[in-house]
């Protein structure tokens, strides 16, 4: 009895005592892995290290931030401050062509499989590819005022089935139909500001070929012509940025240089070689 109630002391000590910070460490990186296993604490094959942890977590969240810049951009688009709207959007997109690279370098979805970085991005996306431009876009004026609230329902239910497609991308990574970056189309029709009806057949054009089989450039993934597709998307990069300091009006010379740039990404997908 003696012998039993020491091996009661000693065990009570040590969750009093030595063992609780483990415990308690042990619990902080579970929840930061997703997973119910002790996390290691030195690094090793296929291992997190504390750090590491800490470090990986960091690229979920800074897709996350995409969020809450969406959310600043939809904040400028319903005080009709557009130019910073858009540059909002900018920033939303540079923060996309960062977190997926940064996320596969470090096998982020073998090493913390509780959160779904792919789900994180489509749920990111939507809402700064389609959602904020569809409310800019409806709200701007630039549209008949008989249409305009259907036309951004169109854009958001057809994007909502685009990002649900499973066969959205071809096996060599084009988008099959429009892929629903409105961001740009929002963009455009700001830069142009055509007729409102004009306007309205463009986004109807837009609209349809969502669901038509219809190649579409993915600039970066895309293996053919990657290099001259990437002086492109710099070049673009720049003029926008010129155009969203003017306040959306850029002039004739950069506004003919975005027009060019824009048939590209409509018509670009065309050189696709045939499989």
């Amino acid at each position: 009895m003696k012998a039993m109630k020491r091996k009661m002391n000693i065990e009570a000590g040590m969750l009093s005592g030595g063992a609780a910070p483990k415990l308690r460490s042990r619990v902080r990186l579970t929840v930061l892995s997703g997973t119910d296993e002790e996390p290691p604490t030195r690094g090793g094959d296929g291992e997190l290290t504390r750090s590491q942890a800490i470090g990986a977590f960091c690229i979920h969240l800074l897709t996350a931030t995409g969020a809450g810049i969406a959310f600043m951009a939809l904040i400028s688009a319903a005080a009709h401050e557009w130019a910073h709207m858009f540059l909002w959007l900018g920033v939303a997109l540079l923060v996309d062509g960062v977190d997926g690279p940064l996320a596969r370098r470090v096998d982020l979805a073998k090493r913390m499989p509780r959160w779904s970085g792919e789900i994180l991005d489509l749920v990111v996306d939507f809402v700064t590819y389609v959602f904020v431009p569809a409310y800019a876009m409806t709200m701007s004026g630039l549209l008949p005022e008989s249409v305009a609230v259907l036309a951004g329902l169109a854009v958001v239910i057809s994007s909502a089935l685009y990002f649900a497609d499973g066969n959205m991308k071809t096996e060599d990574n084009y988008f099959q139909g429009f892929p629903a970056i409105w961001n740009a189309a929002a963009f455009y029709l700001f830069l142009l500001a055509p007729a409102p009806w004009v306007g309205a057949a463009f986004i109807a054009s837009l609209v349809i070929l969502t669901f038509l089989p219809v190649p579409f450039i993915h600039p970066v993934r895309v293996v053919r012509m990657r290099k001259y597709n990437l002086i492109f998307l710099f070049i673009w990069s720049a003029l926008a940025l010129v155009t969203i300091a003017n306040d959306m009006n850029p002039g004739p010379w950069v506004t003919g240089a975005l027009s060019v740039f824009g048939v590209y990404i409509l018509f670009g997908g065309l050189l696709r070689k045939a499989k």
